[in-house]
């Protein structure tokens, strides 16, 4: 049975036209895992109502 992930990236790949090679599978679904653990860390901050965005942004 396919994993979730997998299955995403089949239709990404088949979405964009790029060919998957088996080879290139697992390093794909590590990085998707790795984003996915930092989107659901972003996602689960909770703001203000009132926050707002930076207006100017300086290194």
């Amino acid at each position: 049975m396919a994993e979730p992930l997998d299955d995403y990236i089949d239709a990404v790949g088949r979405a964009l036209g790029l060919p998957i090679e088996d080879a290139w599978r697992a390093p794909i679904r590590a990085n998707l895992e790795v984003s996915l653990k930092m989107a659901k860390l972003v996602d689960e901050f909770s703001l203000a109502d009132e926050a707002e965005p930076a207006s100017v942004f300086t290194a």
